[in-house]
């Protein structure tokens, strides 16, 4: 019988949410919902020292917003919690005294004076920072050099102790990746990694593999500045007797920054987001943009992060998710390293603005009218807002710009570009319009543009020289949509009031 896909994602709650990281749960997502599997969300907060508040909440805030919420996780429960690694400790120690037991993994009793001696004795020009490796753990304090009594006397003790796996020398050790076909380890090159902590919390490598084969996780995938620490994982799952059941791995491309691994260091330095929505470190105070903020909209946001890495071997760009679900394939996924182009980004949220209906864009341009301000906003008058300059928006933050105008009166004109050119006949020509338009019965941009022109034609006034005139009074200067647009929607009695207000200023 195959077995059921099933994917995680585990962060640690230390911080903001990378764009690398929301990569990593669009992936894990998208292979799931393909293969009708489960998404499982895993909190690794086993390194309390840097365990940051709210960064928890923050991570499933930020999936919600990309709809790429997980079917299990300590929010959502399932069969094979808890969810989080602090509240699974029982757990690893016994897998972790198993280890030691048969022969895999010791006691090490080494102390932070002791470790720091033997990286400045054993320091050489060609090795500058020594390991705890083969070479050096029979040199150490621990259960290998220690008579059996004395380990079990400072263990009685309670004295302070690691647990380190015990790795082999000059074995080959082969990784089969989805990406990047068969990766080959040398064990030699490889150091005996802390297990289990001196606080009784396992480290990564420990809690990664115990985790993912009791919540039977078929398929892994994270970024490929793990893959150094494959060949320890290979070794636990082998040591455990857990073989058979290891998952697939795929060990995903780098998102490269202007210079090199994009960081967060970019988005300040460069002026573009790297996490997904906006995040405070509580400590500094310090803010870090994220695209939510910043206007993109989540679809948009999941588009272009899925094409950080991977393409359909085809031309299109555009994608829903669903398409993604049908589409995405790991075995598609580029093994170099993804080059993150924030204009491109932008692209995809213009492409997205322009694809999206008026409704849908409603609640958040609404937010941002109600920020700046303007508190009288009629639902189905927005609609028709949004249908007419959505085109003209980048982001969710350009309708500002683009609309307040539909909602306020402009209280300044831009009357530089017009005033050199301003005459009695102009002058006379909107008043002879206002008239006109008094009289029209019926307001669409049509006709409204027919009888402006025909009026300038009759005044001898080529229409070209009263069009930026009629922009300036209606919006305050040389921006927004179609002018006879504007009109229609502003309607017949706040065009008139405009254009007579600001006729006198002209």
């Amino acid at each position: 019988m195959e077995k059921r896909v099933r994917v995680r994602f585990a962060p640690s709650p230390t911080g903001g949410l990378h764009l690398g990281g929301m990569r990593t749960v669009l992936y894990n997502y998208l292979f799931a919902k393909q293969h009708n599997g489960d998404f499982i969300l895993r909190i690794e907060d086993t390194d309390q020292s840097r365990y940051v508040p709210g960064a928890e909440q923050y991570i499933f805030d930020c999936l919600k917003w990309a709809g790429l919420e997980p079917d299990e996780s300590p929010v959502h429960g399932g069969y094979y919690g808890p969810y989080r690694q602090s509240e699974r400790k029982d757990i690893y120690r016994k897998y972790a005294g198993q280890l030691v037991n048969d022969g895999y993994a010791y006691y090490a009793f080494d102390t932070p004076e002791e470790l720091e001696k033997m990286r400045h004795e054993l320091r050489t020009e060609s090795n500058p920072s020594p390991q705890y490796d083969h070479n050096v753990r029979m040199k150490m304090r621990n259960s290998l050099t220690l008579p059996a009594e004395e380990t079990k006397k400072l263990l009685a003790e309670n004295v302070r102790h690691v647990i380190r796996i015990k790795v082999p020398e000059h074995e080959t050790l082969i990784l089969k990746d989805m990406i990047r076909g068969d990766v080959q380890f040398d064990t030699s090159v490889v150091d005996d990694k802390v297990l289990l902590k001196a606080d009784e919390m396992p480290t990564y490598h420990l809690a990664v593999i115990v985790d993912d084969y009791l919540m039977k996780i078929s398929h892994s995938f994270r970024g490929e500045e793990w893959l150094s620490s494959a060949p320890v994982h290979i070794l636990l799952w082998k040591y455990l007797g857990w073989e058979k059941d290891m998952p697939q791995w795929a060990h995903l491309p780098l998102i490269l920054g202007p210079n090199g691994k994009l960081s967060k260091r970019d988005g300040s330095k460069y002026g573009f987001p790297v996490f997904a929505m906006n995040w405070t470190d509580p400590q500094s105070g310090e803010l870090t943009e994220g695209f939510k903020e910043k206007g993109f909209l989540p679809e948009a946001f999941i588009n272009f992060l899925a094409m950080l890495g991977w393409n359909d071997g085809t031309e299109q760009e555009i994608f829903t998710k669903e398409e993604l679900i049908q589409r995405f394939s790991m075995e598609k996924v580029h093994s170099g390293g993804a080059k993150f182009d924030y204009e491109k980004a932008k692209w995809f949220n213009h492409e997205w603005m322009k694809r999206s209906e008026a409704g849908r864009l409603k609640q958040e341009v609404k937010n941002l009218l109600l920020d700046k301000g303007i508190d009288k906003i009629d639902d189905s008058f927005l609609k028709k807002v949004i249908g007419l300059v959505k085109e003209r928006c980048v982001l969710i933050t350009d309708f500002y710009d683009q609309s307040y105008f539909f909602f306020k009166a402009p209280e300044q004109y831009d009357l530089a570009s017009v005033k050199p050119k301003w005459n009695e006949e102009k002058k006379l020509f909107f008043a002879e319009v206002i008239r006109n338009y008094e009289l029209n019965n019926v307001w669409i941009a049509e006709d409204l543009e027919t009888n402006f022109k025909e009026i300038a034609s009759a005044n001898k006034i080529k229409p070209g020289e009263v069009l930026l005139p009629l922009r300036i009074m209606l919006v305050g200067g040389k921006f927004g949509p179609g002018v006879f647009a504007i009109a229609e929607l502003l309607g017949k009695e706040e065009t008139i009031h405009r254009i007579k207000k600001a006729l006198p200023l002209f």
